[in-house]
């Protein structure tokens, strides 16, 4: 195992609702490939019959062969849910020890359709009891998780990564060297600087950041980005154990259906063995070096027992999800020791544009809420109000609460995110780097 399996001080299954999230998620994912075969073939088939009967004739033959290229499409949609099924297990098997035994004997007892040794079929039965089906929104989410292991988790990826990641790793690297120079006598190892990755997504960053010898701890608040990530870092067995072709479910842009159809094989390394091959950069292993903590950012580590915890804290593409970019510098401040660094690379695609203040029984709920936890709990991203704001004034905000700017760049460089490099349309960013250190 590479890193622990989510830690934090909140257990999803003991809130009623957060648990209901928390199997609309699950359901996602097994149910990915019923929704992709529905939508991503089925529905286009449906669309080709359509045409006159004596277009869709000449375009089913060849050059075209385009019902050829939808069971192709088929096939690879099969292979995608197979990665999909396995994030599946990952989550279930946390559940699964909560759920009663008698129960689930019940459940499965003396149905015929439930097949001996057939795993999901006994999976999508204790579900369908459970009864929760995926949300619209946790099935594209789903979707757009396995898509995500192109840009972590892929050797085609990397572009993107080096881009992203190499100059966050290498400020860490020059911060330790700085402290090392600073400290000669003391022998100090990379274990001893602590990094805080929030946004940790499907875990890349904060696996090289481990590479790299640091201890860090990767913080995210999705669940299909904490069971995919989990996958990835815990559960698989060879590098290239899965395939994904996460282009080929959009028609359109395409030069080829080469182009459309291309696979690659993921993950691209395994990290265990990975890891256990950089054992140089730290005298600590890597299993006591990385740990994940899944949660809202902003009420994890505002909290007492986060403050002055780390010597740094990354944030790549990700400081543009605050709905209130301030609750956001005083997490990061709380968590930061004195003189801690705080690395920042990414663009400003607001995700919370114009969120729509709360009605007013959603304002009593939340009074009602508050005014039984003696706690005055903290909703976090949940709070109401938002607000866009350029890269310069976030610069200002940065500074004006508690931060010196020691370096800011901005447009150096152009990356894209999950982009197809043989595509007609290319979206580029170009994103801000900054370094700030509190005072």
């Amino acid at each position: 195992m590479v890193t622990s399996e989510w830690t934090g001080p909140f257990d999803p299954s003991s809130d009623p609702e957060e648990l209901t999230h928390l199997l609309s998620v699950l359901s996602s994912f097994l149910s990915y490939r019923r929704h992709a075969h529905y939508n991503g073939t089925h529905v286009r088939r449906q669309a080709f019959y359509s045409l006159p009967s004596s277009h869709w004739s000449l375009l089913s033959r060849p050059p075209f062969s385009v019902l050829d290229h939808l069971s192709h499409l088929d096939d690879l949609i099969d292979q995608h849910a197979e990665l999909a099924e396995a994030i599946f297990r990952v989550g279930f098997a946390f559940l699964a020890p909560k759920l009663d035994s008698e129960w689930i004997g019940e459940v499965l007892g003396g149905d015929a359709r439930v097949v001996v040794g057939d795993e999901l079929k006994v999976y999508e039965k204790i579900m369908d009891r459970l009864g929760v089906k995926a949300s619209k929104n946790d099935v594209d989410k789903a979707r757009s998780c396995i898509h995500q292991f192109y840009r972590e988790w892929s050797a085609e990826g990397a572009v993107e990564r080096q881009k992203c990641f190499d100059p966050v790793i290498r400020a860490l690297e020059e911060e330790f060297a700085s402290r090392a120079r600073c400290s000669p006598n003391l022998n100090l190892d990379r274990s001893e600087m602590s990094v805080l990755a929030p946004g940790a997504g499907l875990g890349r960053l904060v696996f090289d950041i481990c590479r790299a010898g640091f201890t860090v701890e990767g913080n995210e608040i999705s669940y299909h980005e904490l069971m995919a990530s989990s996958l990835v870092l815990n559960h698989t067995k060879t590098a290239g154990q899965y395939t994904i072709a996460p282009f080929a479910l959009n028609g359109s842009n395409h030069l080829t259906r080469e182009d459309q159809f291309r696979t690659y094989q993921v993950p691209d390394i395994h990290p265990a063995t990975e890891l256990a091959s950089h054992t140089l950069n730290s005298r600590v292993p890597a299993e006591e070096r990385m740990s994940m903590a899944t949660g809202d950012f902003c009420v994890l580590y505002s909290q007492e027992d986060s403050k002055e915890t780390f010597d740094a804290v990354t944030t790549v593409f990700f400081i543009d999800t605050a709905p209130n970019m301030i609750r956001y510098i005083e997490a990061v401040r709380n968590c930061l020791k004195p003189g801690g660094l705080w690395i920042n690379l990414g663009p400003l695609l607001w995700h919370h544009a114009a969120k729509p203040p709360p009605s007013e029984e959603d304002k009593n709920k939340d009074k009602e809420d508050r005014t039984t936890d003696a706690n005055e709990r903290d909703i976090g991203i949940a709070d109401p109000g938002s607000v866009e704001l350029t890269n310069e004034e976030v610069v200002a905000l940065v500074q004006h609460l508690g931060f010196a700017m020691e370096k800011h760049e901005t447009g150096t460089f152009e990356t894209g995110y999950i982009s197809d490099p043989s595509s007609m349309l290319q979206s580029t960013y170009r994103p801000s780097f900054w370094i700030a250190r509190k005072k």
